[in-house]
């Protein structure tokens, strides 16, 4: 009995494995083997046997099935989508500009304000070129012939002018109208001169499918062949009426600056060509 408990307390007493050295164990060497040193990350073996160290390439040259004489890319040859901030080309000229269609200011109408009331009878009785009909119009109605424009003269010194081929040519008018109503005895100023229209048109040299047009474009345009035989396109941005005629003649109105006018046609251009008759 007192055997098998001996024997028991001897199998159940924790074994000390030997060394990997096969040194008899020691205090010392007891205390090393249960406080390993901690391992770096290269140390830590993996499933396979081996370290990590030895399944990471070299850190420089090139894979073994690679040849070493292979050029690196050039960054003119990457793809667009590896470098997503590669800038864009600059945009050529437009349809338009390549056609060398330039639209033709064709009237221009300004506004001035003389600073004073005026006296529609006088004026229309004593300046040469005049004419006044209060039944008909409550304004006088002036022409000049250099440059060739017409004003339309109120009582309150607001005056209208129409007719001219350019901005200088229709502030130049307006300055004369206003002189001529200086020499009559009136203290009119030149104040607040303004653009309020431009008026210019083009021919694009083909014919052109209105139907097509005003069915593809319908929250633009209007076409009404028994009413108008143009169709009527409103230009969002910018802000432009462009009458469109079968013929190919195109009048675009509502411009207050030049520039606008040759966007508004730049932009219409490129779908005229696309409802071109064939």
């Amino acid at each position: 009995m007192d055997s098998r408990i001996a024997h028991a307390a001897r199998d159940h007493h924790p074994r000390i494995m030997p060394s990997p050295v096969h040194e008899p164990m020691t205090p010392m060497t007891r205390l090393i083997d249960l406080n390993p040193p901690p391992r770096t990350p290269s140390e830590h073996p993996t499933p396979g046997g081996h370290s990590l160290s030895n399944l990471m390439p070299p850190p420089s040259g090139p894979p073994s099935h690679m040849p070493s004489s292979a050029p690196s890319p050039s960054p003119s040859s990457a793809s667009p989508y590896t470098n997503p901030r590669t800038p864009l080309s600059s945009a050529g000229p437009s349809a338009a500009e390549q056609s060398g269609i330039i639209p033709q200011l064709q009237n221009i109408v300004s506004t001035v304000n003389l600073g004073c009331k005026l006296d529609l009878k006088k004026i229309a009785l004593h300046a040469r070129n005049a004419e006044y009909n209060p039944k008909r119009f409550a304004a006088v109605i002036m022409r000049i012939r250099d440059p060739r424009t017409t004003a339309l003269v109120f009582s309150s010194g607001k005056m209208v002018c129409t007719g001219a081929k350019s901005e200088e040519q229709s502030r130049l008018a307006a300055r004369k109208y206003a002189r001529i109503i200086q020499k009559l005895g009136f203290p009119a100023r030149f104040m607040e001169f303004k653009i309020q229209n431009m008026v210019g048109s083009c021919d694009v040299k083909f014919p052109i499918r209105l139907e097509g047009l005003v069915v593809r474009h319908s929250n633009f345009s209007n076409y009404e062949p028994e009413l108008f035989p143009g169709l009527i396109y409103r230009m969002v941005k910018p802000r432009i009426v462009l009458l469109i005629f079968v013929s190919g003649k195109v009048v675009l109105t509502g411009a207050k600056e030049r520039s606008e006018i040759i966007e508004a046609f730049n932009n219409i251009y490129p779908i005229l060509r696309n409802f071109k008759k064939s």
